[in-house]
């Protein structure tokens, strides 16, 4: 693979086949994860990245079951030596995720547990699974999302797992300091993507109403967080570390 190795999770679907993608485009090597062999996502990602000169190794992974992640760290190790024949990686970006729609008073038990468990949980122990692999001066960079600092109806508990993902950023940053990995979160606005059962890409209306609300007059495509992601994870952002960095084309302005 690439000078450096990037472990993206999620990368087979929107943003994060979009920072997959970047980064190979830069030179580095790329192991994505995917939850299921049903989706061809994570293929036809693969295949694209290869057909560009690229690296890539894509291992089967769900966030939510923090039991897997012992057998996703050994099977890691084993790709890394088998593809680079390194034993450690330089980019963790905790990209996979989740939503659920409900007013706060309305969420239900269920709904918490399945947004916790992947937002916030799945970040928080695979990052820890995966430390001792992380290359001392690596990077460590958490999706947040614009819906931390604006409100959106029916985001309420979705964004107060991400508004913990920011404050746990903020503390990787302080205890990793001494091996000199930098942690740092993005916070997303609305993206054309699936996500959300492609509310932004899918219904015009919606699609309009952001643009609106968007200093730049559109809406965010997946390409906008790819190309920021590639550029925050290399040496230009080195003095950048416990930030939150908004990428949203000034949303909510």
């Amino acid at each position: 693979m690439g000078s450096k190795i990037a472990v993206v999770t999620g990368a087979g679907r929107g943003l994060g086949r979009s920072m997959a993608l970047h980064l190979s485009r830069r030179g580095v090597g790329v192991v994505g994860t995917f939850r299921s062999e049903n989706d061809d996502g994570f293929k036809s990602a693969a295949a694209e990245i290869e057909a560009n000169g690229g690296r890539v190794a894509m291992l089967r992974l769900d966030v939510s079951l923090a039991a897997d992640f012992p057998r996703f760290a050994a099977e890691l190790s084993e790709t890394l030596k088998k593809t680079c024949g390194r034993s450690d990686f330089d980019y963790l970006v905790n990209n996979a995720g989740n939503s659920a729609f409900a007013p706060v008073i309305q969420t239900s038990e269920e709904e918490f547990d399945f947004l916790i468990g992947v937002q916030f949980k799945g970040t928080l122990f695979l990052t820890q699974a995966l430390l001792p692999m992380i290359a001392d001066g690596g990077r460590i960079l958490n999706v947040s999302s614009g819906t931390v600092h604006t409100v959106s109806p029916g985001l309420g508990v979705y964004a107060a797992t991400k508004g913990a993902i920011e404050v746990l950023t903020r503390y990787l940053a302080a205890e990793l300091g001494d091996r000199k990995i930098r942690v740092n979160a993005i916070a997303p606005g609305a993206i054309a993507t699936d996500f959300g059962h492609g509310a932004v890409r899918d219904y015009p209306d919606i699609n309009k109403r952001v643009a609106s609300m968007t200093a730049l007059g559109r809406v965010g495509q997946p390409d906008d967080i790819g190309a920021a992601v590639a550029s925050i994870l290399s040496d230009d952002f080195g003095w950048v570390n416990g930030a939150r960095i908004d990428i949203s084309g000034g949303q909510g302005l």
